[in-house]
């Protein structure tokens, strides 16, 4: 049975992370696993639209503008309740709630120049990153903050500035589970072969499939 995807983003007033420039390619590498409605109305969050999904993916560039307390509100049930939440790159920018900064796992502090950078697995044993192997790509380097009370368990790394930095991390939330992916910031992000399937596990890892 697929899973049942909710796919939010931001266009207009995200002139660097537009779901619409990476929406096609996400849709094509999660083809097969789940069926995936795209929608960058915020309202999808509250409680009642989010009931008919089994995982949201969140892919918004909204750092300055956080969502309504309904909007939060209905996500914190839905992971709580047993939903998956998938949040991929500048999907970080819900932190402008602190309670979904929380729920996450981390809070983003900013990030050094776009370049190559090493992906590596952690050696933690994780049903997600079970099978996946290590990758190299152009991105953003972003940095974190982890949560000391959320217990997220690192699963990729990448390496810069003489560094270890966590890239990929999961976490139980309520009855449901929160996947992080640091990759993300355009479309040739999308395009690396090594990286999609980090994004399968994480959707499916997450949906609880």
């Amino acid at each position: 049975m697929s899973i049942q995807a909710l796919l939010l983003g931001t266009n207009e007033g995200a002139p660097y992370h537009p779901l619409n420039a990476v929406q096609e390619q996400l849709l094509h590498i999660l083809r097969g696993h789940a069926e995936v409605n795209a929608t960058v109305e915020l309202a999808a969050l509250e409680r009642e639209s989010l009931q008919p999904y089994d995982l949201c993916i969140a892919y918004t560039d909204i750092w300055k503008k956080p969502v309504r307390p309904e909007e939060s509100a209905g996500l914190l049930q839905f992971v709580a309740g047993g939903g998956g939440l998938l949040v991929i790159h500048n999907g970080m920018s819900l932190q402008a709630r602190p309670e979904l900064c929380q729920l996450i796992g981390a809070k983003f502090t900013g990030h050094p120049p776009y370049t190559t950078l090493p992906f590596q697995l952690t050696g933690i044993e994780h049903p997600l990153s079970a099978g996946l192997e290590s990758f190299t790509m152009d991105e953003e380097p972003y940095r974190f903050e982890l949560d000391p009370l959320a217990e997220v368990e690192v699963l990729l790394t990448y390496h810069h500035e003489g560094q270890d930095w966590p890239a990929a991390w999961t976490r139980q939330y309520g009855l449901g589970r929160v996947a992080f992916l640091m990759p993300g910031h355009h479309l040739p992000s999308f395009q690396i072969a090594g990286y999609a399937p980090w994004i399968v596990n994480s959707a499916k890892w997450a949906a609880g499939h």
